[in-house]
């Protein structure tokens, strides 16, 4: 005989102060879930779309970030002979060898300091990283103390608007311009000419801590990479650029992931709990329905399917009720240390379809879990007992 689902379903209106608690548990569940996952995506999309699978990023040998990396003036201009470095016309090799430091600026409305990137560069690192556009004034002139400043880093520290002049390293600078990287990590850094920077900052003038690189085309990685391993005057990584922000991501989105799984499951134990009380309630209450429905014909199988459909029913309310409620979080800008560099970075949530797949599957399953143990045991009553009830 066919399953009495048409029942089940009216039976969760009937009883709905139960199933209202039951439903916001685990909306509350998958809500948390989706929203740490979405902040750990973020922060890796944000990462690894400041790389481009067209540039390489050169550092010393065993350096884990740019931060701790050094390469000498020397070295760049064998790195701007290599093969498969693309020429820029009259701009010559596009090779951006660049100083990078750490500053703090205090942070609008939290009456705090936070780190940010200070990347010195020449002018041609905006041709070597063709998606970093000047929304806002102008570039900086070389040998002067001007800034351009990425959309977050004057969104989130006070006075760093275009125009305002700012103190640090013992130096005065001026921000002249304004440019957005397209959500990437550079719209949370400071540019200026590296030469000022290493002056300011009394950095050996013939150092910087990186140098990246424009190739031809993605696949003459190969060939600039074994150019340069095998030449004895240097001793440098290569890695493409996409890849080395992967890897600085990793660290932090994997932490993140694993706490928002852990809150997630210790919330959908509960959750789960619920779920059991509910439909151990909803045993309870129907036992003679329960029997009614057995004498009627239908076997213990049917029982206990239509029960776990009632309990999927409320997990997939709760879930979709979770899925909606974190939907606003998407593309929301939040902000956090990127341990590799010890900066702050800006970066937004991102809620993706296959997260909210990810939230109602957890949903399910915690239905599944606080379903079948009911189910079983209503499939279980003794029908004679409850008949004599009526």
């Amino acid at each position: 005989m066919a399953i009495p689902i048409v029942y089940n379903v009216r039976s969760l209106g009937a009883r709905w102060t139960s199933t209202v608690v039951a439903v916001l548990g685990i909306a509350g569940t998958v809500g948390v879930f989706v929203a740490m996952l979405s902040l750990a995506r973020g922060f890796e999309a944000t990462l690894v779309a400041s790389g481009s699978a067209r540039n390489a990023i050169v550092r010393r040998a065993g350096a884990t970030s740019e931060m701790d990396s050094s390469v000498m003036l020397e070295q760049v201009r064998v790195v701007e002979d290599a093969p498969g470095v693309e020429r820029g016309g009259g701009s010559g090799p596009l090779v951006s060898p660049e100083v990078v430091v750490i500053a703090s600026f205090p942070l609008k409305g939290r009456g705090t300091e936070g780190n940010a990137q200070v990347r010195g560069v020449s002018l041609k690192a905006l041709t070597v990283r063709p998606t970093v556009k000047i929304v806002a004034g102008r570039a900086f002139r070389p040998g002067l103390s001007e800034l351009l400043v990425g959309r977050n880093v004057a969104a989130s520290y006070d006075g760093l608007e275009l125009g305002q002049t700012v103190k640090f390293g013992g130096g005065t600078w001026t921000v002249v311009g304004v440019f957005d990287s397209g959500g990437t990590a550079y719209d949370s850094e400071l540019w200026c000419d590296y030469s000022v920077l290493r002056q300011v900052y009394q950095r050996p003038l013939n150092m910087f801590q990186s140098a990246t690189v424009r190739l031809t085309s993605p696949d003459a990685l190969t060939s600039f990479k074994d150019a340069l391993t095998s030449d004895p005057r240097v001793t440098v990584q290569i890695d493409r650029e996409i890849d080395y922000y992967a890897k600085q991501s990793r660290q932090l989105t994997t932490l993140i992931t694993v706490l928002g799984s852990i809150i997630a499951v210790v919330m959908g134990i509960g959750a789960v709990f619920g779920a059991l009380n509910t439909m151990y309630s909803a045993v309870a209450e129907r036992s003679r329905e329960i029997a009614t429905l057995r004498a009627l014909g239908f076997g213990s199988g049917s029982i206990v399917i239509s029960f776990v459909v009632e309990s999927l029913c409320i997990a997939l309310v709760g879930g979709l009720l979770g899925c909606i409620v974190v939907l606003p979080l998407n593309g929301l800008t939040t902000g956090t240390i990127n341990w590799q560099t010890f900066s702050h970075l800006a970066f937004a949530f991102s809620v993706t379809p296959g997260l909210l797949a990810m939230g109602l599957a957890f949903a399910l399953l915690m239905g599944l879990v606080g379903g079948v143990p009911p189910a079983v045991r209503a499939a279980r009553a003794p029908i004679a007992f409850a008949l004599r009830e009526l």
